[in-house]
């Protein structure tokens, strides 16, 4: 089942740990890519310096705006993709960047796009899927897309640790240490039943 709106209209940090143990699909090249999400992290409004956000409405900035449940896909430190979910109300920018997963489909596809390399990364994650900027903005609550994400497995909390984000460079504090990063402990989410 594809998540809906409604889960994406909650606290950023609701969303980010409940994404944990859910199925990112790709449609790529007519083929299925499905990684179970093993690592979030919550960006949260113009206030948080560790967000977009924080230099209000810009063009790059624009998905953030929009409905929940819609992707943000940017480009960073030169060459990687980064995606993200846009949470809680439209009009209120915040997202939940998808850090990692854990492929269980499509995996040959995704190692050949990797070189043979893992996917525990944000980039690595959307350079093995195929996602660039021609999936910024599209709504991750339906199929149309060849994106989105769908109920997985439930992750308990005593396999979470919830921690600092990561690769904030000089974001001052206390945007920092917020611990607004939720991991799956061991990198995997058991497959089997």
């Amino acid at each position: 089942m594809i998540l809906p709106s409604k889960f994406y209209s909650r606290p950023t940090l609701a969303v980010a740990r409940g994404l944990l143990g859910t199925r990112l699909v790709r449609i790529l090249n007519g083929v299925e890519l499905v990684g179970l999400i093993t690592e979030t992290e919550a960006y949260i409004g113009e206030q948080d310096l560790a967000c977009h956000a924080k230099a209000g409405l810009t063009p790059r900035t624009v998905p953030m705006y929009g409905p929940p449940g819609h992707a943000y896909v940017y480009f960073t430190y030169g060459n990687h993709w980064m995606l993200n979910a846009i949470t809680e109300r439209e009009g209120f920018p915040a997202a939940v960047l998808i850090r990692a997963i854990q492929p269980v489909e499509g995996i040959e596809v995704m190692l050949e796009r990797r070189s043979g390399g893992d996917t525990f990364g944000p980039g690595k994650l959307t350079q093995a899927m195929g996602i660039t900027k021609s999936q910024n903005n599209v709504n991750l609550t339906e199929s149309g897309s060849g994106l989105w994400i769908e109920a997985g497995q439930v992750v308990p909390d005593k396999s979470v640790t919830i921690g600092p984000r990561v690769g904030l460079n000089k974001t001052p504090e206390p945007w920092l240490s917020k611990p607004w990063r939720f991991l799956v402990k061991g990198w995997r989410i058991e497959t089997s039943d």
